[in-house]
């Protein structure tokens, strides 16, 4: 019998603690749920609805463009409506429940895009990068820094 005993305290917390699990066709692909940094171990409680969902999209661009080869960038697809694709520049929120997409479409047009957390279905996409002698631009990393302590 592998069941370890836990206390009831154990049992509570184990219940708030954020989960991450994934099972991928190659075994090989990059997980997300293997590079969880610390403020995404914190109990979900402490987080409102707007914070949570900000910081797990944050490991999801990252993991993306990880996979990526240098004459790709992340975009990002909006289910419902007509909103069409956005190339991500940059990704917020404000508490209690809102998330923000910051970029441009594919006619070049700033965008932004305001969603309540309850309404997000974002689909992640890599489209060729608009100039080709400039580098790929990585936004992955920038919004992971935002996720380590000062």
């Amino acid at each position: 019998m592998d069941d370890p005993i836990q206390t009831a305290a154990e049992i509570a917390e184990s219940a708030v603690l954020p989960r991450c699990h994934e099972v991928h066709s190659d075994p090989d692909r990059p997980r997300v749920s293997d590079k969880l940094p610390e403020p995404l171990k914190q109990p979900v409680q402490k987080k409102s609805p707007a914070q949570w969902a900000y910081e797990r999209l944050i490991l999801y661009i990252k993991n993306f463009e990880e996979q990526l080869d240098a004459s790709q960038e992340v975009a990002m697809g909006f289910a419902g409506g007509d909103a069409g694709v956005m190339r991500i520049e940059g990704m917020g929120f404000f508490d209690p429940d809102i998330i923000t997409f910051y970029g441009n479409d594919a006619t070049g047009a700033r965008t932004q895009l305001v969603q309540h957390v309850s309404q997000l279905n974002v689909m992640l996409r890599a489209l060729p990068k608009p100039v080709g002698d400039k580098p790929a631009n990585r936004i992955g990393f920038r919004l992971a820094a935002d996720l380590e302590p000062d």
